[in-house]
């Protein structure tokens, strides 16, 4: 396996000087320092039911090395990221601690390779399935309580006299897009992300082995794009989209 530790410790420079900005950025904006507090509950749903989603769904095929590792819990200390934790706090994408499955203990019911691409889906679908429920959640308790919600071109918002009812409704529509955000940054098809392996099922032979020979250049890909900015760039649009469709269709459904 390629040894990523050297570009870990970049990252970890990099994310520090990132977050000095952003906390020279919050002395001045209190809104933003809210917001972060307010994202906090989804950031560690988000990333605790996408690693267990892994580790659960590798056991299922045979494999019990998440279990052993104590990684089938829901404890959201068991799988915080350091770096992709602050990245969803301060970027609302990022990632968890990788769980670590080996995937010859699977079922024979599937090749290796499609195993794998179960379990990575495993995590970005789990997202998805929590953004819609808590998606439920929002408009069902709007409705309970007569507040109202707005879908606009600039985001949601909530009208609200009550300071509770507008502190949990925020808290409930971080969660709903940072879930999106973690599911879909995940989906990109670049090492280490999930996507990388969910495609192998689909590549022809030839495709398949040149992605494997590259791996090395595809993770530093990754990075440039992270550390760039790009990545946000090109997923925001597609985080945005998905989560006002959510929040579209159950509006119109409840």
């Amino acid at each position: 396996m390629f040894n990523f530790s050297f570009d870990r410790r970049i990252l970890y420079i990099v994310i520090a000087i990132l977050v000095l900005v952003s906390l020279t950025s919050f002395m001045t904006d209190p809104n933003s320092l809210l917001s972060i507090l307010f994202g906090l509950p989804g950031v560690l749903i988000a990333i605790t039911f996408h690693e267990f989603a892994h580790g659960f769904v590798a056991y299922k095929l045979g494999d019990n090395t998440a279990k052993m590792e104590g990684r089938l819990s829901l404890n959201p200390f068991a799988h915080l990221d350091p770096i992709g934790t602050l990245m969803l706090v301060f970027v609302g994408f990022g990632w968890g601690k990788p769980v670590h499955v080996n995937p010859s203990n699977y079922t024979r019911k599937f090749s290796m390779e499609k195993g794998e691409a179960i379990v990575s889906a495993a995590g970005p679908i789990t997202n998805i399935l929590l953004a819609i429920i808590f998606t439920v959640i929002t408009f069902v308790l709007a409705n309970v309580t007569n507040t109202g919600i707005l879908l606009s071109d600039y985001g949601i918002s909530v009208a609200s006299a009550n300071t509770t009812l507008s502190v949990i409704f925020r808290i409930l529509i971080s969660t709903i897009t940072i879930n999106v955000g973690l599911g879909i940054f995940n989906l990109i098809p670049l090492p280490p992300l999930d996507g990388s392996k969910i495609i192998m099922p689909f590549l022809p032979y030839k495709a398949k082995q040149w992605f494997i020979n590259n791996e090395q250049i595809f993770y530093i890909v990754f990075i440039v794009l992270w550390i760039s900015g790009l990545a946000g760039r090109i997923i925001s649009p597609a985080i945005s989209f998905i989560s006002m469709g959510i929040m579209n269709a159950f509006s119109f459904i409840l």
